[in-house]
């Protein structure tokens, strides 16, 4: 499991830039509250060496799938979600974890944890209300 500011990173397959090569299919986390994205650690190494050699040999694109050949499954197991096509089912789960983190934080009388997890329910309500609003309430 990846943690980024507070919100556990979503596992997800999306296109990276190396220099002028794009690498399709590249397997990734992402964080639902600031956004962050980076390389699986899993395959960090194996995109390194792929997007090196693409460029270098002047590729303007590659899928990352047809060069390194792992298993979806075994990548995201450690992932608390999986991108999907639900985002709203995303942030709800990661709503549900921070609610139950500050659970944590509270028995522990953690104040700091406390209001940094306040602060990333506040951001993920946001995009959850923006997420409603875009799709019509409640759908």
């Amino acid at each position: 499991m990846s943690f980024c500011c507070g919100a556990s990173m979503i596992g997800t397959k999306g296109t990276l830039t190396h220099y002028r090569t794009q690498v399709h299919n590249v397997p990734l986390l992402y964080c639902p509250v600031c956004q962050r994205i980076e390389v699986h650690y899993k395959v960090e190494s194996e995109y390194e060496i792929l997007a090196e050699y693409a460029h270098g040999d002047g590729e303007s694109e590659i899928d990352f799938q047809d060069y390194v050949l792992e298993d979806d499954a075994e990548i995201f197991s450690n992932c608390v979600s999986v991108d999907s096509d639900n985002k709203m089912e995303a942030v709800r789960n990661q709503i549900d974890l921070s609610l139950d983190l500050l659970a944590v934080a509270k028995q522990m009388e953690d104040k700091r944890w406390q209001i940094e997890l306040k602060r990333r329910l506040a951001v993920m309500s946001q995009k959850l209300e923006k997420l409603q609003s875009g799709n019509g309430r409640g759908a």
